[in-house]
């Protein structure tokens, strides 16, 4: 059967309907396959977190600067970011299965490679050879449960794809310190080795092949156009803290981005086989779905990389502490998926979305009271109780969404979705990162005026420490000089704490935005939608065209 990726098929078209092998509704999941779709996804992310805890090692094994070392992490986010918008059109032109076997290769391969590697460059290489596959297994994996799974069991599927994606992250840094604490840093990669050839042998035996259009053409200028215009956007958007986002490096890959983008839309809107479908936004319920997950990655990346920097550079806990402090957190995330997900299957998105999302609101506005003297245990409830919304909203959002795109779109989707996802994780991030830094400098400066040296309090405070210098044999200046050192410090350390507390309280109002959202993704909406497009795709009359 010939199958078309015009959103509107035109007369005398055959229609594209439902692929051959679409699963009829009321079939139980292939729970074999599934399983092998989640071993995929969660080694590539998990990967992609498992990393940040090994840089201080790399520095002092290969003699490299923090600048040069963050390449490692730069160089598997930009690659990665990359390849996911053309993961549609090669799922459709050599199919899914296949696809899927060769990311997982490439992914493992890359492990190889980087567990072998020599120098920061040779990593760094490695690294974006790691990410060409690991970038293209998460949308061809939830590409294909959309294929081989029913609709009406959609939900569970993806609840329990779900923990991959929401596990993996929380749980990579716990693993990664466990590993080169107690191993040696090569084993962060080549634990990939035997799982990745397990996944293969099993994706060989189990899965199936997705339906091929041998005569689809590549889109070589929108292929070109989303490459540039996501590895310029990912890189200031991760290279604007430190190089300044209002220097001519950041500002000029901006409008690259942005000139780029526009370039890219106006092709993609008049191409006949575009490399991402943009007519698909013309479905409301689809454009909210994207929208909703945009801002709930932020809700979700807010706690993962504001909380370690909270718990390792204010509390002092060592990395391997952080990691079991918020595994909980995971534990709980993990564990509501696919309860979220059974429950999506019978009602759908609204109240899913609508409790989970509040939880997450308050709780994220709860964490703006911690304090220096927050104890491991309370951060630890507060966080999992935090999870419990995350995990039953979370899944819901993506799905209402993707559950009204006809499936021989369901490729062209999926890397839309995960396009965006990566692209406001990223934005998220730096824009916290922003507004952490901007608001210490604040509190700083606030702290700095109402400290004087002349006040009695301040006087009586220096007087203290030095005696607890002198005692401890430190006199004269340096009693005097590290007595005010130590305020210095205490000032820095309380102005970072604040600063942290007014981020929560701004990612606590960004994941608010969901809310609203949650109305457009009702189960009477999304049936209603689902409905108009499969309309849409049904045979034109006899009399058309005649």
């Amino acid at each position: 059967m010939s199958e078309h990726h015009n959103s509107t098929p035109s007369p005398g078209d055959t229609p594209p309907g439902p692929p051959t092998g679409t699963p009829p509704t009321g079939q139980s999941i292939p729970w074999g396959p599934l399983l092998i779709l989640v071993i995929g996804a969660f080694m590539a992310i998990l990967d992609s977190s498992i990393v940040n805890v090994a840089l201080p090692r790399f520095m002092t094994l290969f003699g490299s600067s923090a600048e040069d070392i963050q390449w490692i992490l730069t160089g598997y986010m930009l690659t990665s970011g990359v390849v996911v918008p053309i993961t549609g059109y090669l799922g459709d032109r050599f199919g899914n299965k296949r696809m899927y076997i060769w990311s997982v290769a490439a992914f493992t391969l890359g492990s190889l490679l980087c567990g072998l590697a020599w120098s920061t460059n040779s990593l760094t290489i490695f690294r974006v050879i790691q990410a060409i596959g690991g970038g293209m297994i998460i949308p061809i994996s939830m590409s294909m449960i959309y294929r081989i799974i029913p609709r009406d069991k959609i939900g569970m599927a993806l609840g329990i794809w779900g923990i991959a994606a929401i596990m993996a992250p929380a749980i990579g840094p716990t693993l990664g310190g466990y590993l080169v604490d107690k191993f040696s840093w090569h084993w962060i990669f080549t634990i990939n080795i035997p799982i990745g050839i397990a996944a293969i042998m099993l994706s060989l035996t189990y899965l199936e092949e997705t339906p091929v259009q041998k005569d689809l053409k590549p889109d070589l200028l929108g292929i070109l156009l989303s490459s540039v215009c996501c590895f310029a956007l990912l890189l200031a958007l991760s290279e604007g803290q430190d190089k300044g986002w209002t220097s001519q490096y950041i500002v000029t890959l901006f409008i690259i981005s942005g000139f780029t983008l526009l370039l890219f839309v106006m092709w993609e809107l008049q191409t006949p086989n575009p490399l991402i479908d943009l007519r698909l936004l013309r479905n409301t319920v689809f454009a909210a779905s994207l929208l909703a997950t945009c801002i709930s990655t932020v809700g979700l990346f807010s706690a993962i990389f504001l909380i370690p920097i909270y718990a390792q550079n204010l509390l002092g806990y060592t990395p391997m502490e952080t990691g079991l402090m918020m595994m909980p957190m995971a534990l709980v995330t993990g564990f509501m998926m696919p309860i979220s997900g059974k429950l999506f299957d019978k009602f759908g998105a609204f109240w899913l979305g609508m409790v989970g999302m509040s939880i997450v609101v308050v709780l994220t506005y709860y964490l703006h009271t911690l304090s220096l003297d927050t104890s491991y245990r309370h951060l630890q409830v507060i966080l999992s109780i935090r999870a419990l919304g995350l995990g039953l909203a979370n899944m819901p959002l993506t799905t209402a969404g993707m559950n009204t795109i006809p499936r021989f779109l369901v490729g062209r989707a999926s890397a839309l979705n995960n396009t965006v996802r990566q692209i406001a994780a990223s934005m998220g991030i730096a824009y916290l990162t922003y507004v952490m830094m901007q608001r210490q400098t604040y509190h700083t400066a606030i702290f700095s005026e109402k400290i004087s040296v002349d006040s009695p309090a301040t006087q009586m405070a220096l007087a203290g420490m030095k005696g607890v210098l002198v005692t401890s044999g430190i006199s004269g200046a340096g009693s005097e000089q590290g007595s005010l050192s130590i305020i210095s410090g205490l000032v820095a350390r309380q102005s970072f704490m604040n600063a942290l507390n007014d981020t929560f309280v701004v990612s606590a109002y960004i994941v608010a935005l969901v809310l609203p959202l949650m109305f457009l993704l009702s189960k009477k909406r999304v049936e209603q939608e689902r409905k108009r497009q499969e309309a849409k795709q049904l045979p034109p009359s006899p009399l058309i065209g005649q």
